[in-house]
């Protein structure tokens, strides 16, 4: 069993309980850093399953001064690794309004990205971002409508964690060291993140649209998975226990075996 994960917290946790057991290769990593990972312990290295838990943990989420949350005041950080590459003060106070736009609508569908960026860009002139109260603060002043049980610096604060920690990227390294037959499985647990991880198992759950209606498909140009069920969602009893858990779907794919047609 491989295990990744980029929070050297959540990494001590993990070596706590299974550093012991010979079977397990543990690593400090995104989830992208997979196919590297699964080479050091064995070149070429194919797995029979694999499980994506994408987004925020508890503890992350829980702790303020990893600058997740919206409702609590902390450094405006939001790295999963705790202290390698970019951090959301780094994009917040340096992307350019049109860069922002494009983050708040693209891993947001933010609707009043423009109105928003542009205020940070005016604000920051003055003082840079540095806390998280102090952004979450800025949208609520500026943000012209709210959504119902929705605070209104959620989409933003959601596409600045999608953002700077780039979890998605791993869905192509999985596919392809998948053995035929195995299974990827991903859990998330915003709509946006759920509608990414459908499209990307639909698109390769189909021959490519160019070659759409020839008899003859080549094999560049089949699809490598096919889909397993519709996206399953926890039932009352989970989320009674785990609150947390209501917004999660999880969805499964399969890869086919080589050289099947589609």
């Amino acid at each position: 069993m491989l295990c990744l994960d980029r929070d050297p917290v959540a990494i001590a946790a993990a070596k706590a309980r299974l550093g012991s057991d010979s079977r397990v290769a543990l690593f400090r990593a995104p989830f992208s850093a997979l196919a590297a990972c699964a080479d050091a312990v064995e070149p070429r290295l194919e797995f029979d399953g694999i499980l994506f838990d994408l987004g925020v943990s508890s503890p992350q989420l829980d702790d303020a001064e990893r600058g997740f949350s919206f409702m609590q005041d902390g450094p405006l950080d939001m790295r999963m690794s705790g202290d390698e590459g970019i951090c959301a003060a780094d994009v917040v106070n340096g992307a350019t309004a049109d860069e922002l736009v494009r983050i708040f609508r693209e891993y947001g569908e933010e609707r009043f990205a423009g109105r928003i960026a542009r205020a940070i860009v005016t604000d920051r002139q003055q003082r840079p971002f540095t806390r998280t109260l102090e952004l979450a603060g800025l949208i609520e002043r500026v943000a012209p409508s709210r959504e119902r049980h929705k605070h209104p610096a959620t989409r933003v604060f959601q596409a600045l964690r999608i953002h700077v920690n780039r979890e998605l990227a791993a869905l192509e390294t999985a596919r392809t060291r998948l053995a035929p037959g195995g299974r990827l499985a991903v859990i998330s647990f915003h709509s946006l993140e759920d509608r990414m991880v459908k499209r990307f198992m639909r698109r390769h759950a189909q021959p490519d649209p160019m070659y759409a209606g020839l008899p003859d498909i080549p094999p560049h140009a089949r699809p490598t998975l096919r889909l397993v069920g519709k996206s399953i969602e926890p039932d009352e009893s989970e989320i009674s226990a785990n609150p947390r858990a209501r917004s999660a779907r999880l969805r499964v794919a399969e890869r086919l075996s080589e050289g099947i047609a589609a």
